[in-house]
């Protein structure tokens, strides 16, 4: 993914189901729309890698979404078993820590080098977009605003080595001008206005 690319390069879907013969739907309705689909926890679940297998055959690029989040090694370990699916993109929590994120994105770009693939573009999460700004302080004990506590987390993703960020549209900008413009910001839930909301 490219930041000003086409936009075929540039939207995401997210394929949110659970069975294959769903899966095998969407692709063949999205495969001369889009260059990217995202395989989140339902799928990834109901199917395994098999899934991404698939969607690679069928000419996509994988935004691989399970959001890794536990200590250094078991993440670590995770992500290097992930780069065997072929997935172009596998994101973690920047909440796991700088020592979390920095290990990862090594061991990934060196698993990747020794078996010949082209290493994932590795994003961080940086805080949910279900979490306000109330919730962010009263239930999380996080006193910055939410801002800052963004700008912070794309900081240190940058710092260990990744690639960019998951971020609301409404720090973007401000993450492009510390982090720089090479740095990716993937904006979730852009949608239609007339699109029902269920996530």
């Amino acid at each position: 993914m490219k930041e000003g690319g086409s936009v075929r390069e540039r939207i995401i879907i997210a394929l949110d189901v659970s069975e294959r013969h769903a899966l095998e739907k969407w692709a063949e309705t999205l495969r001369t729309h889009v260059s990217w689909v995202k395989v989140g926890m339902e799928l990834f679940y109901a199917l395994g890698s098999e899934a991404v297998t698939y969607l690679n055959k069928q000419g996509f690029k994988v935004f691989l979404d399970l959001k890794l989040h536990d200590i250094p090694n078991t993440v670590e370990k995770a992500a290097t078993v992930l780069v065997e699916t072929g997935a172009a993109m596998i994101n973690l929590h920047c909440l796991g820590g700088v020592e979390m994120m920095k290990r990862t994105a090594e061991r990934v770009r060196k698993e990747a080098g020794m078996k010949g693939l082209t290493p994932p573009k590795l994003i961080g999460v940086t805080i949910l977009t279900s979490i306000s700004e109330e919730i962010l302080k009263k239930e999380l004990q996080i006193n910055s605003s939410m801002k800052e506590q963004v700008l912070h987390l794309a900081t240190i993703a940058k710092d260990a080595g990744l690639n960019g960020v998951v971020a609301s549209p409404l720090e973007v900008q401000a993450i492009k001008d510390k982090c720089g413009d090479g740095f990716l910001t993937i904006v979730p839930g852009i949608r239609p206005a007339w699109s029902v909301v269920n996530d």
